[in-house]
């Protein structure tokens, strides 16, 4: 391969595409290419697509667009969940050359000539059963790390089995042997990433619980979070392991509930009811008061009732929860939901969406306030924001310090002061544990 050849990376959607899209790019480097930004006129653009919204679909074809502007004499190469899901479709978008689907989004060095006609390289997705490892590099303070794939739960909404196949990861000794070589690297925060992980092991010998018993003893890596775990899935050992004797497990859990109401829980084929997910905020807090809760919730879903909202937005106010991630529901095709229910009217969705919005500021502030005067472990980023340095705590608080080179991925004790207009904490540094 021609050294000088450019390439271009663009991620769209979740954290496990960002971890997916960097070991591609480590693929193009090792084969000869230069990484370079996406406005930097780039012999071939490489789009790993989401398909959890529509918006993620039409965002992909304005990228396509904005490509050819940038580079018209380029190669378009679009792979991820809207290439599995919707080949054909993306064919037919001007300035695409290459569509790769799940089985070969890993080999796209070996499909990458330029023909006159579209190439679409795709297969059912029940022919996807190999797991890749993956993790993000380049951001100096955190890598996300793939620890599964693929989900067996077809919640009525979602279109990720179709997208990525069934359940699968690679045995403890691999995934531990991944962390070690983020490790090596200046990186001193890993997330734990994936479609379900908290299926880990998909009921065998190994399971999530053992996986992250085995990562808290890799030597070299400050901090893991998860990022995001199924309530029936985090069970009392996981929570009690993460938040009483690990480490390296940080106080902070993201748990998608969906719905406050068992009646829309049922229709989406949730595996849980309210009441387990109640009792889960509880066993956390119990352990831990000052973990950081977040919880994703869906608004609009067909056959939602103003009396299923009511019930989702008090039962929201009931738990002790950090903050919300909102999403306004979808049509996806090849799902059951639209079935299932009267059609939610776009403007009935997004005046929901904006209630849950404000009361997750709520919820953010309350919790903000609550940690004012605490000391806690903050670990900086590497971006000049206008002068100022952010960071996290290992409980989630976003916090800001007037930037200086020196506190650059590191890790420093603070004590909380103040939240600013922008709601961000501000602190005062009393150790610099570098």
């Amino acid at each position: 391969m021609n050294q000088f050849e450019r390439v271009a990376f663009y991620t769209l959607g979740c954290k496990l595409n960002f971890s997916e899209t960097s070991t591609i790019a480590r693929l193009f480097e090792e084969g000869g290419f230069a990484k370079v930004e996406f406005d930097e006129n780039p012999d071939i653009f490489v789009i790993n697509t989401c398909s959890v919204t529509e918006n993620a679909d039409k965002k992909c074809k304005q990228l396509v667009k904005r490509a050819k502007i940038i580079s018209p004499e380029s190669m378009v190469v679009i792979l991820g969940c809207y290439a599995q899901l919707k080949p054909d479709e993306i064919s037919k978008i001007p300035g695409v050359d290459l569509v790769l689907g799940a089985n070969e989004k890993f080999n796209v060095l070996a499909h990458l000539k330029k023909q006159s006609q579209v190439k679409i390289v795709h297969q059912n997705i029940k022919h996807t059963h190999e797991f890749i490892p993956s993790f993000s590099l380049g951001d100096r303070t955190r890598s996300f790390l793939k620890i599964q794939d693929g989900c067996d739960y077809f919640c009525t909404f979602c279109t990720i089995p179709l997208a990525r196949g069934k359940s699968r990861n690679a045995g403890i000794d691999k995934t531990v042997f991944e962390a070690e070589r983020i490790a090596k690297t200046e990186v001193k925060e890993v997330v734990l990433t994936g479609v379900n992980i908290g299926d880990f092991g998909q009921g065998g010998d190994e399971n999530f619980f053992g996986l992250i018993q085995a990562l808290d003893k890799v030597d070299g890596i400050e901090r893991y979070r998860i990022s995001s775990i199924e309530p029936n899935l985090l069970s009392n050992e996981i929570i009690e392991f993460c938040l009483n004797e690990a480490k390296r497990f940080v106080p902070h859990f993201h748990i998608p509930l969906q719905s406050g109401s068992d009646v829309i829980l049922e229709k989406m084929r949730r595996k849980y009811k309210t009441a387990l997910f109640a009792d889960r905020i509880a066993q956390i807090k119990k352990f831990n008061p000052n973990t950081c809760i977040g919880v994703d919730v869906i608004v609009g879903f067909p056959g939602e009732t103003n009396e299923d909202f009511l019930a989702t937005v008090d039962f929201l106010k009931s738990l002790d929860i950090s903050y919300l991630h909102v999403f306004t529901y979808s049509e996806r095709a090849n799902t059951g939901a639209p079935k299932l229910g009267a059609k939610v009217p776009m403007e009935v969705r997004r005046e929901r969406s904006k209630i849950l919005h404000l009361l997750s500021d709520k919820k953010k502030s309350n919790f903000y306030n609550s940690q004012i005067g605490m000391t806690k472990t903050v670990l900086f980023e590497q971006d000049n924001n206008d002068g100022w340095l952010h960071g996290f705590t290992e409980n989630y608080v976003k916090v800001k310090t007037p930037f200086s080179s020196h506190l650059v991925n590191q890790l420093c004790s603070i004590q909380l002061t103040e939240i600013d207009r922008d709601g961000l904490m501000k602190c005062n540094i009393l150790t610099n544990f570098a």
